[in-house]
């Protein structure tokens, strides 16, 4: 039996199936590929095949930033985990059901195990950033949040910076016409599969209640975003209405890594 070593998607949507848990004896294999496994995408991606072992219930959300060794032993980015050395990437989302909650390409809810996971490392995608962001965009580092980055206009004390990576701005904007009482947000303008919006995004706007997030993106089938769903419902009415998201940006992955204590 021949399994394929090259898979191709639309960028937004990680291609990959998240396995797991493995239990010893189940008769579930795994892993399925060997560790340091490369597929390749559109948008110049690379994804990297790591083992991930959570000790906890985990959600994961496409955007997390990951560091690996040189095992491919991924574990969740923060400033006190973070290792000098170290590569790191992101995750672009989930490819099927999780085994407590979570659906296709949006955020994942898994039990503790031992999993197999598909971390992309190089082109544009997802990336969790504090929602403070300068328009520097040049500095990228560790945080205390769990797989979440800061891109301030300096390095800050104690930090760790990880490199090389490159940002479009601060936010993005798209506008969307808006209907009270629902969730869709439709006429999209401005918003496409290869920067915005991203599933986990605080958005803003008028109509737009305060600490929404998008939920789930839906595509046409040549890749155009058509619809966005929010966490809350528009209170109302609006056409054409400049819609902010932050928190969840494009980034460019070019192999980085943990380059130094700041």
């Amino acid at each position: 039996m021949s399994v394929a070593r090259t898979q191709t998607e639309r960028f937004g949507a990680n291609p990959f199936v998240v396995e797991g848990p493995i239990v010893a004896g189940s008769g579930i294999p795994g892993p399925n590929f060997t560790l340091g496994s490369v597929c390749w995408g559109d948008a110049e991606a690379e994804w990297v095949y790591c083992q991930l072992v959570l000790a906890s219930q985990t959600t994961l959300q496409p955007g997390q930033w990951f560091q690996w060794d040189r095992d491919y032993t991924a574990t969740l980015l923060t400033t006190a985990a973070a290792v000098v050395g170290n590569r790191c990437g992101v995750f672009s989302g989930a490819a099927q059901p999780s085994t407590i909650t979570g659906g296709p390409v949006g955020t994942i809810t898994l039990a503790a195990g031992t999993y197999y996971v598909w971390l992309q490392r190089s082109g544009q995608a997802p990336a969790l950033v504090s929602t403070g962001v300068t328009a520097n965009l040049v500095v990228a580092e560790t945080t205390a949040t769990t797989g979440q980055l800061a891109v301030p206009a300096s390095p800050t004390a104690t930090t760790k910076q990880i490199t090389p990576v490159s940002f479009g701005s601060a936010n993005r904007t798209f506008t969307a016409t808006t209907v009270n009482g629902s969730n869709v947000l439709t006429a999209l303008s401005g918003a496409s599969a290869g920067s915005v919006p991203f599933i986990g995004a605080t958005v803003s706007g008028t109509g737009i209640p305060g600490s929404t997030t998008v939920t789930g993106l839906t595509y046409s089938p040549n890749g155009v975003i058509q619809s966005v769903t929010i966490s809350n419902n528009a209170t109302a009415n609006g056409t054409g209405i400049t819609i902010t998201a932050v928190g969840v940006l494009e980034v460019g992955l070019m192999w980085p890594y943990i380059g130094k204590v700041n």
